[in-house]
């Protein structure tokens, strides 16, 4: 008895083990899979951050639930496309310039930058003023990722 539960212990022992090496690209069943992936998140997000321009501008009414809404979100999916960069996702339908690929750890530092950013950005939007600043610092990180790795 003792031995068929170290046997089962260990056997869950080296499947959990054997999940948890399993690299970020077998969770894209296909390199399209992985662009569908970070291309939804980058639209969500773009379509959040639109919202807190408008705002910003004066081109919609502040509300500051709504606003607070947005950056949460712009926040969360700020953290989500990165893993999806993965060989073979430079192909098919994406706007990543080719450069992107070659450049991981630049593009990983920019996400960080943008991460920060996003953070600050749900502290600011609470306040119409604090928001503004705020959507131009996340935005002009957004920005030179885009000049950079995305095809205009």
């Amino acid at each position: 008895m003792i031995a068929r539960t170290g046997i089962r212990l260990g056997a869950a022992a080296l499947v959990t083990g054997m999940l948890l090496a399993a690299p970020a690209t077998a969770q894209f069943a296909k390199p399209e899979a992985a662009i569908k992936y970070r291309q939804s998140a980058f639209t969500v997000m773009g379509n959040h951050m639109g919202r807190l321009a408008a705002m910003a501008r004066g081109d919609r009414p502040f509300d500051a639930a709504a606003a607070q809404n947005s950056a949460r979100i712009i926040d969360t999916m700020a953290r989500l496309p990165w893993e999806a960069f993965v060989p073979g996702s430079d192909q098919g339908k994406t706007d990543a310039e080719p450069e992107l690929f070659d450049n991981l750890a630049d593009v990983r530092r920019l996400a960080d930058r943008l991460n920060a950013e996003t953070t600050k950005l749900v502290s600011a939007s609470g306040n119409l003023d604090t928001l503004r600043n705020q959507v131009d610092a996340t935005g002009a990180v957004c920005k030179s990722c885009h000049q950079k790795y995305r095809k205009m």
